[in-house]
């Protein structure tokens, strides 16, 4: 079976393989049994799509560099998902981010000349196979409603990436962005905060700044409700920190690092 072009394979993926009738004919995907796949995973890249979503549950950030991207916070320190009980489960009732649910399908070039994109999947998920039960991939050679669906959604998540890039590159335009700084003080050592770095989140001056015709053109497109969709998001920090200390997961004070990588 041929393997898909993978220099760098994204979060979650260990290995990619394009579907095709003539391999996986008889295979079928069953349900993931727990979440064990993202636990030790804080930073879920995320769409602007998702941002009014999301930020009820989680803080919105940027990671840092030159070429920003939303994530939401899962934990606050690498390693750390406050939203994964201890038996693996995904916390009930809170908003699941696309990519997790894209998972272990995406659309990916096969090779690197070929803007053409196919539905590929990651066979180490353990979910997709020559299962006795689950969802058939294929009718013959011909796409199952489910692999059709899967495909629908994997297209309309890479149409989210591009307005999710249209946001961003709106954003550098118009130099809104600024370097994360959050401390965060234990009522048990008021002296001592946890300082979290390393990544980026509008800067609320600079947006009550911008001229009159880009505000207005900004709420006009809907980025204005997504800038502020973040910056509101962002009153979940202290609430996610306290997730990790009633969890035990509140790292020694000179661990309490980067909050924002991917």
């Amino acid at each position: 079976m041929a393997t898909a072009s993978q220099p760098q394979l994204p979060l979650f993926y260990k290995d990619l393989l394009p579907l095709n009738s003539r391999d996986h004919a008889d295979w079928k995907v069953t349900s993931f049994q727990d979440a064990g796949f993202l636990a030790n995973t804080h930073a879920i890249p995320l769409t602007v799509d998702e941002f009014v979503d999301a930020q009820r549950d989680y803080p919105i950030v940027f990671t840092a560099g030159d070429n920003p991207l939303p994530i939401a916070l899962m934990g606050l320190n690498e390693g750390v998902n406050t939203f994964i009980d201890d038996n693996g489960k995904l916390e009930a009732g809170v908003y699941v981010p696309a990519y997790i649910r894209r998972y272990p399908f995406l659309l990916a070039k096969l090779t690197r000349e070929s803007d053409d994109m196919s539905l590929c999947f990651d066979p180490q998920s353990g979910v997709v196979g020559k299962h006795d039960e689950g969802q058939a991939l294929f009718d013959g050679t011909t796409p199952s409603d489910y692999t059709n669906g899967v495909l629908e959604f994997c297209k309309r998540f890479e149409e989210s990436g591009q307005r999710t890039k249209a946001f961003m590159d709106e954003l550098k335009k118009h130099d809104v962005l600024m370097d994360g700084e959050i401390a965060i003080t234990r009522n048990d050592m008021p002296d001592k905060p946890f300082v979290y770095r390393g990544f980026r989140m509008i800067d609320e001056n600079k947006l009550r700044e911008l001229p009159t015709e880009a505000v207005e053109a900004l709420n006009k497109n809907g980025m204005l409700m997504l800038m502020h969709a973040q910056l509101f998001s962002m009153n979940l920090m202290r609430t996610l920190f306290e997730r990790q200390a009633r969890q035990g997961k509140v790292p020694a004070m000179n661990e309490a690092a980067p909050a924002g990588n991917a």
